[in-house]
């Protein structure tokens, strides 16, 4: 629904992985942006990096306010522009992103376990700290069991999300690269007024789950 804020998550069949290279992180992450319409796109586009998020998204079908992908699943929080803006869009991103991935390894069959998982942001404490939850997500790849064992050591782990090219995190602490234009901030409460209060934000969380 329109005006209301949804967990959106999904994974490989039978738990594969689905990111198998730097480049289908970066197909992912440009259908993000170009899937995000209510017009057709133009495939071509998508070989150039720079160029894939340059163009201007006039109609979107969702505002994105942070994602995270991981080898085997990815994390979106949107918020639905029309009635069917959120079934639109992860149509057309599944079945782009499948189509590409089936032809580029030459399989066939669901890449996806399923229909997408849409989790409803229940109030503003949950939306808000779906913002951390999704970015803090790669963290398991260095430390699979921080949350249960706590964390090993903060300034590695901080320096290690600032390097991970995969998710929004960087956008939020304020790097300027061209996939910022994926995320949609004005769909969403402005919890984070600067990059101090984000980071500080992300300190508190990674600290609490220790």
């Amino acid at each position: 629904m329109p005006g209301e804020y949804y967990h959106i998550y999904n994974r490989g069949n039978s738990k594969q992985k689905i990111f198998l290279s730097k480049k289908d992180y970066e197909r992912f992450m440009a259908l993000l942006y170009c899937a995000n319409t209510t017009e057709s796109f133009n495939f071509f586009n998508l070989q150039k990096r720079d160029s894939v998020f340059s163009g201007n998204i006039e109609t979107p079908l969702v505002g994105i306010g942070a994602y995270g992908l991981m080898p085997n699943h990815f994390h979106i929080l949107i918020n639905p522009l029309s009635e069917e803006g959120l079934s639109k869009f992860m149509q057309k991103l599944s079945t782009a992103y499948s189509m590409y991935f089936n032809e580029k390894y030459k399989r066939t069959g669901s890449l996806f376990e399923g229909k997408f998982k849409a989790q409803h942001m229940k109030d503003d404490k949950q939306l808000k700290y779906n913002f951390s939850y999704i970015h803090l997500n790669p963290v398991k790849l260095i430390d699979s069991k921080w949350k249960e064992n706590g964390l090993k050591n903060l300034k590695d782990t901080l320096k290690y999300l600032h390097s991970y090219l995969y998710s929004s995190f960087l956008d939020y602490v304020g790097k300027d690269r061209p996939e910022k234009v994926i995320l949609r901030p004005s769909d969403f409460p402005k919890y984070f007024s600067s990059k101090k209060g984000w980071e500080t934000e992300i300190i508190e969380w990674l600290n609490y789950e220790n």
